[in-house]
């Protein structure tokens, strides 16, 4: 060990950790954004394969049998709703597993039902075949058959790749994506190129699920079959059955419809459209895999996935920009080299424009798609039975306008932004609108004080900090020992308290009842810290005091290098030592409410971390009051209170509390 270690590990704080082993959990957060960038990375290879895949289909096999192998591919991709039901239930409930034995029962019964549907869907469309085939204007009906195969290994793929998404495992699930589509292209070239032509594309679609089955691992094995006790909910698999039903029609249906309404020339042109709208899907849905199992397993308070659902929206967003920008930027003559000139139609132009606004169609319902999968990992959500109404609208409505193919694109367009304005509503009112708090026993009230002295108090402990530099020793008697009878004085204290806290000041209602308070040992769980991004990163959605120091608790014997955390150390051993200002500022409606505090928060969490610290007997509790408080952001964080933050900060900008300093300075000249 070393010196630095050894001496740390002297202080009483660290004492108190000694022999429990270093943390190793990772904020829901990190989860998200570490298993996001990997699948992201997948995905952008597969992306690139994919698009390889279908230029490539495309210059061989040209617009008519481009459109056949397309439409074929995506009846597979429609029973990808059956496939992804499977996958995300099987997530879920390894996610929540809390034993390798409960995972693998869970993986037993799962993989045995998702055969079993298979091979039935399998043989459906075998027997099928010809008027499918005649129904979208295909040559062979074996084209039909060779799908029905690659359906008997696609549904139960979804189990095994819903395992290794449960598990956590996203790098291997990256590489499963990358497998398929690597076999696929690979296969198309050789099978097409050996004479087969659209037949060898399809087949080569049903390989790469064949060989991405196999591939799929890590997973229990298929000789786990004891699965006796484990009950799969009905309702979360019709959740995932509706869900999935609606996103594979809004995603794919398109393409059959055009496929039976155009020309074989113009539906082919058309798939080449919608292959960019499959790309930004793609890459959307490695943040959705990610978010999945991971709020699934967050806790069941909805302020600990609220972060993980605003990040997933964020970081959608932000790949959707990259993913336009990036088509708005390409050359319209690069397609046309890509695809061929055969992929140029009079009547539309180059492919350009109708790509761009087929990937943002496909953004705005990826938005969409990130707060249905949120509320299925939580809960069984009414929105899956929304996003199937809006599928039906979208088939209808293209079955009734499709006079063009860019009216084709804007009636899907108009339908994903009412589809996304109809999920924002809840959202939003749920974050406009304060929760419930809950009701504690009332705070014995020890006196009254004055918003004077209340400042007074603030700046004394606030007085050490480096924006007070050039004012410590004119003003240190004035701070130290105020005069509160002294009008000029409160003033002054009020312009210095400004420099640093204005605006946190200017927040609290006007109305605001000032009290000394005397806090017991049961009053602690009713304290919060206001979430700032030094304590965003402990709390996890959850900042009552006894939750986040436990949080710290976990986190302190092996992180020796954060500056946040070594502050607490060092502020634990001043409390103990009674170095430290004594006054701590809380905030809340009423003596019955919970409490944030405003001023000490470090102070605070470095006493309780000390057992038997001095948290109640070394401190000094000032409480403010008021019925309005909920419009403070730093008691109540949410939309409304944040605006109200920045119209503030919009309406004080200049005001400088140094020009104020410096007229009570010349007057005392």
């Amino acid at each position: 060990m070393t010196n630095s270690i050894k001496s740390d590990a002297e202080t009483p704080l660290v004492k108190t950790l000694a022999g429990k082993a270093p943390a190793k959990t990772k904020t829901l957060k990190s989860q998200l954004l570490g298993g996001s960038l990997t699948l992201l990375a997948g995905s952008g290879l597969v992306g690139v394969t994919n698009l390889f895949y279908n230029v490539v289909t495309a210059r061989l096999l040209g617009p008519t049998g481009f459109a056949h192998a397309t439409v074929v591919y995506t009846i597979l991709m429609l029973m990808s709703g059956i496939t992804l039901s499977f996958q995300v239930v099987c997530a879920k409930y390894v996610a929540k597993s809390t034993s390798p034995e409960s995972r693998a029962s869970v993986f037993a019964k799962l993989h045995e039902c998702s055969w079993i549907a298979g091979v039935v869907i399998g043989v459906i469309l075998f027997l099928a075949s010809r008027p499918i085939a005649a129904y979208l204007n295909l040559p062979d009906r074996s084209l039909i058959r060779l799908l029905a195969l690659g359906t008997a290994f696609y549904i139960p793929l979804g189990v095994r790749r819903g395992y290794i998404q449960g598990i956590h495992a996203f790098a291997p699930l990256s590489l499963n994506f990358m497998l398929e589509g690597l076999v696929r292209l690979g296969g198309a070239v050789l099978l097409i190129e050996l004479g087969l032509g659209v037949k060898g594309a399809v087949l080569a679609s049903v390989i790469a699920v064949i060989v991405s089955y196999f591939a799929a691992v890590p997973s229990p094995g298929l000789t786990a079959l004891s699965f006796r006790g484990i009950s799969i909910s009905f309702r979360e698999g019709l959740q995932a059955i509706v869900f999935f039903s609606g996103q594979t029609i809004i995603n794919n249906f398109d393409i059959v419809l055009v496929k039976h309404f155009f020309p074989p020339a113009e539906a082919g042109f058309y798939a080449a459209v919608a292959l960019v709208g499959r790309l930004v899907n793609m890459c959307a849905w490695s943040v959705v895999n990610t978010m999945f199992p991971v709020s699934a397993g967050a806790g069941a308070d909805e302020g600990e996935g609220h972060p993980v659902l605003f990040t997933s929206l964020l970081l959608v967003f932000l790949i959707l920009t990259v993913l336009i920008f990036g088509l708005w930027a390409v050359p319209s003559f690069l397609w046309k080299i890509l695809f061929g000139a055969h992929f140029e139609l009079g009547n539309y132009g180059t492919l350009a424009p109708l790509l761009i606004l087929y990937a943002i169609t496909t953004g705005i319902y990826s938005l969409s798609s990130v707060i249905i999968t949120y509320e299925m990992s939580r809960k069984i959500a009414n929105t899956s039975w929304v996003q199937l109404a809006f599928s039906g609208a979208l088939a209808l409505g293209i079955y009734v306008l499709h006079q063009t193919l860019r009216q084709v694109i804007l009636v899907q367009f108009v339908l994903m932004i009412a589809l996304l304005f109809v999920l924002m509503i809840p959202l939003l009112r749920r974050h406009f609108t304060p929760r419930a708090l809950p009701i504690y026993g009332s705070l014995k009230l020890r006196r009254l004080m004055t918003e004077e002295e209340v400042m007074a108090e603030f700046l004394r402990s606030e007085f050490h900090h480096a924006e007070f530099d050039k004012y410590r020793q004119e003003f240190d008697t004035l701070v130290r020992s105020p005069n509160l009878n002294s009008p000029r004085e409160n003033a002054l204290r009020q312009a210095l308290l400004f420099l640093r806290r204005g605006a946190m000041w200017r927040e609290l209602p006007a109305d605001t009842k000032w009290y000394e308070v005397e806090l017991t040992a049961d009053d602690l769980a009713r304290i919060r810290f206001f979430p700032r991004a030094q304590w965003r990163r402990v709390a996890q959605g959850n900042f009552y005091l006894t939750d986040v120091v436990e949080r710290l608790r976990q986190k302190l014997d092996g992180s020796f290098n954060d500056s946040f955390l070594g502050k607490l150390r060092l502020l634990s051993s001043s409390v103990q030592e009674n170095l430290v200002d004594p006054a701590v500022l809380l905030i809340g409606i009423d003596n019955t409410s919970p409490l944030t505090i405003l001023d000490g928060n470090h102070r605070m969490a470095a006493a309780m971390l000390v057992p038997g610290g001095p948290v109640l007997t070394g401190f000094r509790f000032i409480c403010g009051f008021s019925p309005d408080m909920t419009r403070c952001c730093w008691y109540a964080t949410n939309v409304n209170t944040l605006l109200r933050y920045f119209k503030n900060l919009v309406i004080y900008f200049s005001y400088h509390p140094e020009s104020d300093i410096g007229r009570f300075q010349e007057e005392e000249i």
